[in-house]
């Protein structure tokens, strides 16, 4: 199954990415965790050094050349089916590709660069068996064809705030109008008498996370959201996420 994680920035979407991540994982599933966002946070969410991200592809202009081309002259098909092993990282039983910012790879941008991230992303989307989870762009500017036209669903992030709601609903509008309505909403930080506004176009309220104070606590010395002590209120909301979008498959349990 694959999915992609939106929402405003720092309303939690690459933290909810690793702890999707991380569930799968102890259920014995293997998962790619894509970093589709110019803000290169995933790769420190899953507790790597600067020195063990791989270089963004979008910036690996050597590889680019040779698969795409230039000068003009540029192949829109590139082969990609050897590149999620040569790129990847490792952090603990997951997969990590840093793609950067996927912004105009379905939109109709011919540029070489986002030629490769497309092809890539469909590649591991579309011909392959595992998890795929895509941590996109904050915001709605880079939601194009070219992302959700290969996912199963969408998980909409957000805080319990006004302006991370109102973001979260023009992305699920923006989804929909481009053909993806498997979606969630998941609000993060959340207390437990929250009652959401009434705004037009969100999608249904899935699941809820409190604050985490065992994230909390270590964000001033790491960029970790791995092996979080409240995992008794993360795993029911990653079970919740997954079913929603899972279409009646079974969901793993750990």
């Amino acid at each position: 199954m694959k999915l992609a994680v939106a929402g405003k920035g720092g309303v939690g979407k690459t933290t909810l990415t690793v702890l999707l991540g991380e569930y799968l994982t102890r259920c014995g599933q293997e998962v790619w965790l894509v970093d589709a966002d110019t803000a290169l946070c995933l790769g420190p969410a899953l507790g790597l050094s600067p020195e063990a991200v791989p270089t963004p592809l979008i910036a690996n202009s050597e590889l680019i050349r040779q698969r795409v081309g230039g000068d003009g002259m540029i192949s829109l098909n590139p082969q990609v089916h050897d590149l999620p092993e040569k790129l990847r990282a490792r952090a603990g039983n997951m997969n990590l590709l840093v793609m950067g910012s996927v912004a105009g790879a379905g939109g109709g941008c011919a540029c070489a660069a986002n030629a490769l991230v497309k092809s890539l992303l469909g590649h591991l989307v579309e011909e392959r068996g595992q998890w795929v989870i895509v941590d996109l762009e904050a915001g709605v500017e880079h939601l194009g064809r070219g992302t959700v036209q290969f996912v199963d669903g969408l998980v909409v992030v957000s805080e319990p705030s006004l302006r991370g709601l109102q973001t979260a609903a023009q992305i699920s509008r923006l989804a929909r109008d481009l053909g993806l309505t498997r979606q969630a909403l998941v609000l993060n930080r959340t207390p437990e008498d929250c009652v959401l506004p009434e705004i037009a176009g969100l999608p249904p309220l899935t699941a809820t996370l409190p604050r985490l104070p065992s994230l909390e606590a270590r964000q001033l010395f790491s960029a970790s959201a791995l092996d979080l002590a409240e995992r008794g209120q993360i795993d029911p909301a990653c079970r919740a996420i997954l079913g929603a979008l899972a279409d009646g498959k079974a969901i793993p349990e750990p």
